[in-house]
């Protein structure tokens, strides 16, 4: 009977220890998330308003990119996040790895937005004129960043127990994908004002 007694103690105790909660997105997180997505969109949008053609095409210099060229690259790398995004989701929970993140929310948001740093666009982000015309691609930007505000504020996927490995930020979750995805709205929006601000862009 003792020895009964023992073994079920065992397995207790070793079942309180095997379980860990997993981590979920609270709804101050959700809120921060979708408050950064409407508000990068916004921002863009506004920014954009009523640019003629020519406004949306000029370049301050042949390596510059113009006001469109910017919506672009922000189109398609919003595309290959949240592609990664969906990818990491369906992959198995990995809650464990939660301790290797080493980048805070914060850090993110301040880091990505910093254009004191210059990064080469991957080749997938660089603008080639993908959505055909101007109109389209700020039309192709509003529809993708609509889907995703939608997706934050309804999933139930628990987006801070899926993590991966970023080549740049280490382990981060699939939360703080995108939260990224903002912040990098924000960075080539920044980049696009500066272009409507140079001395040649036409009034």
């Amino acid at each position: 009977m003792k020895k009964l007694t023992l073994l079920l103690m065992v397995a207790v105790l070793s079942g309180i220890t095997a379980f860990r909660p997993v981590p979920q997105a609270t709804q101050e997180d959700r809120t921060l998330l979708i408050t950064q997505l409407q508000q990068t969109r916004d921002a863009l949008l506004k920014d954009v308003q009523g640019l003629t053609d020519a406004q949306l095409e000029y370049k301050p210099a042949a390596d510059r990119w113009s006001v469109i060229e910017c919506v672009e690259h922000i189109t398609l790398i919003e595309k290959a996040i949240t592609e990664g995004e969906q990818h990491l989701v369906q992959q198995p929970a990995n809650p464990e790895r939660k301790k290797d993140i080493k980048a805070t929310d914060e850090q993110i948001l301040k880091n990505v937005e910093d254009r004191s740093h210059k990064v080469k666009a991957p080749e997938y982000g660089v603008p080639k004129h993908t959505y055909g015309s101007n109109a389209e691609t700020i039309k192709a930007f509003t529809d993708q960043r609509d889907k995703l505000i939608a997706y934050v504020t309804d999933t139930k996927d628990e987006l801070r127990a899926h993590i991966m490995d970023h080549p740049a930020l280490g382990p981060v979750d699939a939360y703080q994908l995108l939260l990224l995805d903002a912040a990098h709205t924000n960075r080539h929006t920044q980049q696009l004002e500066e272009v409507k601000a140079d001395p040649g862009f036409p009034k």
